[in-house]
């Protein structure tokens, strides 16, 4: 796992927002990814998160783990893009983000590494979150991710 954080940090390092929301690389486990960055530069006019910054967040959370499945397989030569989402925000955020992801309900990231595999492109749907410190959750969203062997 340390090569795969090494591997996403370099890329998200080229992102200037992401340098400028000051993310950070949490948990990384073969089926979950986390996200962190510091409430104090991702703020709104009303002092709580800024919802660009939340469905940001998310955004690259389900990028980095679709990522990082392929870069585990062996795939490192990858382009990752998000498809399409769908957002709910849900309640306020005033804390530190920590965006969490996974395969949506009915996925699976083995499958999506095996289609990879074996046509050099596929499809996965996510399901992200960032939750509250009371165990509720600020924002939620649903992604699909399309991956392409390099050219």
């Amino acid at each position: 796992m340390q090569d795969t954080r090494a591997m996403l940090e370099s890329h998200l390092d080229t992102i200037p927002m992401v340098k400028a929301m000051q993310v950070a690389i949490g948990d990384i486990e073969p089926t979950r990814l986390q996200l962190t960055a510091p409430l104090s530069v991702n703020l709104n006019d009303k002092g709580c998160a800024f919802g660009g910054s939340l469905v940001s967040l998310m955004t690259l959370a389900g990028w980095a783990l679709v990522t990082a499945r392929l870069h585990d397989a062996g795939f490192a030569e990858t382009e990752v893009f998000v498809a399409d989402s769908e957002v709910k925000y849900k309640a306020p955020l005033w804390d530190d983000l920590i965006a969490e992801v996974v395969a949506a309900e009915g996925e699976s990231l083995e499958d999506f590494v095996a289609a990879f595999a074996q046509k050099g492109k596929a499809r996965i749907t996510v399901e992200a979150r960032v939750p509250l410190p009371d165990g509720g959750v600020a924002t939620s969203m649903r992604a699909r991710y399309a991956a392409f062997a390099k050219r």
